[in-house]
């Protein structure tokens, strides 16, 4: 198996989990572990202008990846990755063995010309450089094979099979490795960089490695499978395997203490691995990051995503857009509606009045006696948001959520109470008669990590029905533990960590801006009670 070699990438991909902040004696020491590992290439991050923060895995010069590579074992290889047009061949110095051996060097199609120009100019000051087109899959076979002209001109160390979406089936990457094979020069390595949409990269991964080829071969993973959306292949996984199939090669023990000191950890804190949302940006052929971003919604159901992403323009799939995406996601929950008569309906029935508000914090549980008290005294029309309590009486339920819908839909049907449900026109309401609906983009917020929070848009739409006073319960606000969030678990939703604490600055800053024209009280504790009123 000398022709096969493990790269592990879990400071580089693995980074954009964690905003490469992992810490300076963690990154030593994951380099550290992978070398005595004995994994035959390490990428030590990104090479970057101007990025050194000594706790990140990004470098601004070849100084201060050394300082995080310690002693090297000559016998493996340490590598950094250039994004094109993200640092400059100037500002690399040359090769002295010391710290970074290769380069890799990722580019767009329509950056080949340019990224060509970065990679001889590497290879003139003596770097192994690694030639890595983004998405290759999604290249025509003759646009592929002009690539590989120009590969066998410029004679790289590596050029790669990068499937950047997550969509190749053993077929697909057979007949692309077979193409490649046939028409690369021969002493040039050929690698294979993997996404798990699927699920497929370790059962690709062994395709490649069992086939009859003389060939050199390449193959990333990383630690656990750590990399944006779902995943890569998982280092653990390949080494094992090719220690019980080919004859010891890695030492697993050093990389389950990776797992176990440091990326399960993370893994607690944030999401990655196989999603229905990863499938489902695999097989429309869209960016992954497109299925993260709508999956952090928590608003969508799978037929929903599926529906976005398939009716997104077939030439602005591979690449992610996020301003793209947002507005495609606005345009699917936006049903225009003629909401005049509801927001009468609904003016008269809370116009003027005190409002108690309900969010599902975990402080509602803690409150629920004098949370009772109050709903029942009259003083106040209660309305609850995106669900029902059971034990507090509720006279609206505003819901904007159309994975809640359903069950919040029933509870208000077998209450005792004559609860109005107020939707908003994103959701199909199918065969629900009584219901009320307002326009879903009435109520949005400019702010992107909140523009569609059920909490604030409920505020919105009372500002506009003339309520004055509001008394918040339960509006808790975001912490890390997210099984702790909400009073019934439920409810809880699977983001991540860094989205929920920006998602709690921009709440804030919101419902600043809406005691400027209403009567903001907190009745339990919360995050956004700047005046630490209870």
């Amino acid at each position: 198996m000398n022709r096969v070699r493990i790269l592990d990438c879990t400071l580089r991909d693995g980074g954009y989990i964690n905003d490469f902040r992992f810490g300076e004696p963690v990154i030593r020491d994951i380099i550290a572990k992978l070398t005595k590992a004995s994994v035959d290439i390490i990428e030590c991050g990104f090479l970057k202008t101007g990025a050194f923060d000594p706790e990140c895995s990004l470098y601004g010069n070849m100084a201060a990846l050394r300082r995080h590579i310690g002693t090297k074992n000559r016998n493996l290889m340490y590598v950094a990755m250039i994004q094109y047009g993200a640092i400059g061949a100037e500002d690399i110095e040359p090769c002295d063995g010391t710290a970074a051996d290769g380069i890799r060097v990722t580019f767009h199609e329509h950056e080949i010309e340019e990224a060509f120009v970065l990679g001889k100019e590497l290879m003139a000051k003596g770097y192994k450089v690694f030639m890595q087109p983004v998405g290759t899959v999604t290249y025509t076979d003759e646009a592929l094979l002009r690539l590989i002209g120009k590969i066998n001109e410029l004679k790289p160390y590596a050029f790669y099979i990068v499937d950047t979406l997550g969509t190749m089936y053993k077929n697909d990457l057979l007949r692309m490795f077979y193409l490649v094979d046939h028409n690369l020069d021969k002493k040039i390595c050929v690698g294979f960089h993997s996404h798990n949409n699927l699920q497929l990269s370790f059962a690709n991964a062994q395709e490649l490695m069992q086939l009859n080829t003389p060939r050199n071969l390449i193959i990333d993973a990383s630690v656990y499978g750590m990399g944006r959306g779902a995943g890569n292949l998982h280092t653990e996984l390949v080494t094992q395997y090719i220690n019980a199939n080919f004859g010891l090669q890695y030492d697993n023990l050093e990389i389950l203490e990776i797992i176990d000191q440091y990326v399960r950890p993370l893994s607690l804190r944030y999401s990655w691995g196989y999603d229905a949302a990863y499938y489902i940006a695999s097989i429309t052929g869209c960016h992954p990051n497109y299925g993260a971003f709508l999956l952090n919604k928590q608003t969508l159901h799978v037929q929903d995503i599926y529906a976005i992403l398939n009716n997104l323009e077939p030439e602005r799939r591979a690449l992610f857009d996020k301003d793209y995406i947002a507005r495609e996601y606005l345009r699917h929950m936006s049903r225009r509606v003629d909401d005049s008569g509801a927001l009468a309906e609904l003016a008269s029935q809370l116009g003027g009045k005190k409002v108690l508000l309900l969010a599902p914090g975990k402080t509602l549980a803690e409150f629920t006696g004098r949370v009772i008290d109050l709903a029942s005294s009259g003083e106040y029309v209660t309305v609850s948001v995106n669900f029902i309590p059971e034990q507090i009486p509720v006279d609206v339920a505003f819901i904007s959520n159309m994975k809640r819908f359903r069950g919040v839909q029933e509870l208000a049907e077998h209450s005792q109470r004559n609860i109005r449900v107020v939707v908003t026109s994103n959701i199909d309401t199918g065969e629900c008669p009584d219901v009320t609906v307002v326009n879903y983009d009435s109520f949005i917020n400019a702010e992107q990590y909140i523009v569609d929070n059920a909490g604030l848009m409920c505020m919105n739409l009372l500002k506009k029905l003339g309520v004055r006073s509001l008394l918040l319960a339960g509006f808790d606000g975001f912490g890390d533990n997210q099984r702790e969030n909400y009073y019934d678990a439920a409810l809880g939703m699977d983001v991540e960590a860094e989205r929920l604490h920006r998602m709690n600055i921009a709440t804030a800053a919101k419902i600043s801006q809406l005691k400027t024209q209403m009567d903001i009280g907190f009745l339990t504790r919360s995050v956004y009670d700047r005046e630490g009123k209870r």
